[in-house]
Parts: C-alpha cells; sequence; structure tokens
C-alpha cells in the first residue's frame, strides 16, 4: 500500500529532509516529487519554501478474522420410559424354598488388600527450561556463524560447478565480509554484479531464516564491489556537473540498492544538487537534481 505526505523547507534538499524525519525513513525508501520550488523574493520579502510530496511503501493490513457463529445447544432428548417387569403368573411363581435351590446365595468372596505401596522417592525439581524460542533467538557469534556461512556457500559454489574459496572476516557487531577468491570468477559477478547479488541475498536468507538477531553479510569477489563503487562515484559527479551546467534533472539507469546508496552518499555534500530515487524494484532509479541554494546537512 503507497502512502505521501507533503513537507516543506526553504528550499528542495530541506523539504526532503523534514519528510524524512517525519516518517523515519531513508532517502533511498521513498519517492520524491517536487510540487513547488523555492522562491527567495526581493529582500526576502513574498518569498515561498519548497514543497515536495514523498510517497512511501507499507505493509498491506491483513483484514480482521470472522468469528464463528454460535452453535445451538442441541436439543433435550426424552428419557426412555422404564421397562415394567413382565412377572409370572400367580400359578407359575416358585415358592421361596424352590427359589434358594434353584438360585443358591453364596458368600461374598473378601478381596485382597494390596500391599502397601512403598513411598515413592521425591522427584527432581525440575530445572527452569528456557523457551524454544529464546533459544533460537541467540545471536550467532564467532565460529558458529563463520561455519553457517562458509558450509552454505561452498555447497552453492558446488552446484554451480565454480572453484572458490571462501574467506569470513567479521566488520562491527552485524557486519560480515565474505570474500570469494579462485580464478576465473567472473560467471559468480554476472553482468553489473547480479549473480554476485542473487549469491549475497540467498547467503543473507539461509544464514538469518528463522532469526530476529539479523547479521548483515556483504559478498564479494575479484575485488568487484570496490571496483564497481568507484565507477559509481565517477558516475555521480560527472552528471552531476552536468545537472548544474544545464539546470536541469538527469536520471540515471536501474540499481539495486547499494549503488543508489552509493550515489546518494557520494553527491550528499556537492553544491546545488540534490539525490533521491524514483520507481519500483527491480527498475529502481537515482534522480540528481538542480536545487540552486542548496546546503549541505
Amino acid at each position: 500500500m503507497l502512502k505521501w505526505i507533503e513537507a516543506t523547507g526553504k528550499n528542495e534538499d530541506a523539504a526532503i529532509k523534514n519528510a524524512l524525519e517525519q516518517l523515519g525513513l531513508d532517502r533511498d525508501s521513498v519517492s520524491v516529487e517536487v510540487l513547488e520550488r523555492a522562491k527567495s523574493g526581493f529582500f526576502g520579502i513574498g518569498g515561498n519554501p519548497a514543497k515536495v510530496k514523498v510517497t512511501y511503501e507499507v505493509p498491506d493490513e491483513a483484514p480482521p478474522a470472522e468469528e464463528p457463529a454460535p452453535q445451538a445447544a442441541p436439543a433435550p432428548q426424552p428419557e426412555p420410559a422404564p421397562k415394567r417387569e413382565r412377572r409370572a403368573p400367580r400359578g407359575n411363581r416358585p415358592t421361596e424354598q424352590e427359589a434358594q435351590v434353584a438360585h443358591p446365595v453364596e458368600d461374598p468372596v473378601p478381596a485382597e488388600e494390596p500391599a502397601p505401596a512403598e513411598p515413592a522417592a521425591p522427584a527432581p525439581a525440575p530445572e527452569a527450561a528456557q523457551p524454544a524460542a529464546a533459544i533460537q533467538e541467540l545471536p550467532l557469534e564467532g565460529a558458529e556463524l563463520e561455519q553457517r556461512i562458509r558450509d552454505f556457500l561452498t555447497g552453492l559454489l558446488e552446484h554451480m560447478g565454480v572453484s572458490a574459496q571462501v574467506k569470513v572476516q567479521t566488520q562491527g557487531e552485524r557486519g560480515v565480509q565474505v570474500t570469494l577468491e579462485g580464478e576465473k570468477l567472473g560467471s559468480l559477478i554476472g553482468h553489473r554484479g547480479d549473480t554476485l547479488d542473487a549469491i549475497q541475498q540467498l547467503t543473507n536468507y539461509a544464514v538469518n531464516r528463522g532469526r530476529s538477531h539479523r547479521v548483515r553479510i556483504h559478498v564479494d569477489a575479484e575485488n568487484y564491489r570496490a571496483r564497481r563503487e568507484e565507477s559509481l562515484q565517477r558516475l555521480a559527479t560527472k552528471v552531476a556537473g552536468k545537472v548544474v551546467k544545464y539546470r536541469r534533472n538527469i536520471t540515471l539507469e536501474p540499481m539495486n540498492a547499494y549503488e543508489r546508496h552509493v550515489i546518494h552518499e557520494t553527491l550528499q555534500d556537492y553544491p546545488d544538487i540534490i539525490t533521491y530515487s524514483t520507481g519500483a524494484e527491480p527498475n529502481r532509479r537515482t534522480v540528481i537534481a538542480f536545487s540552486r541554494g542548496k546546503h549541505s546537512y
């Protein structure tokens, strides 16, 4: 479900910043539309602030579950009438002595008394068991995390028919850098890193499945990430120069979230330039826009 808010500021950059602070989102998670550009006025009189429309996505609300209809109580069944015992005719009734002979009364046999049971040993007090969910939510640490990543990637690479060494290095509390080393690993990178991105996504899913304490895993091969980041930084600076020179916005090609983040970070202090993302995955694009008098923040 898509929702949107409008925000104002002394310029377009400040208006976008105000909207993001209200939503608690980053710039790459929203789409921005400039409704009104800022006007400085004459000596500060008659100026108008910039106005933007920020669209963001929220999960759809699940419809309330219908309550089951109450079941009617079963109707009471009538009790069956007691059966009457058929009595023999008076002339055929046996006498009391004949009845005793036909059905002799036996003395009841006393039941054997059970032997006294030995007092049972007191059961040991049960230890306080931790709920299974609490045990499962313990964060992965050290060797366990490294082995889990290594096992998954080793099996995945075997299915892909690629021979590579998996090196794992932790970065901070929730960051892990995985480097695949070997010869001719171009098939693991793919066109503009799409295969490498898929491997990274699968690894994150397999390691973090069923856990709330998630770790962020970055997968690289042949130093592709660093080389791609340098290329994106050069592209961002080159395009920003054209935007300022010709004073018109330029929309870049579709990129993944990491590459869009590199563009935003590279141009965050570039004068007279603002950046925002538009569109939906996998065709989400970064827009480099001209904003006169933009101040960095």
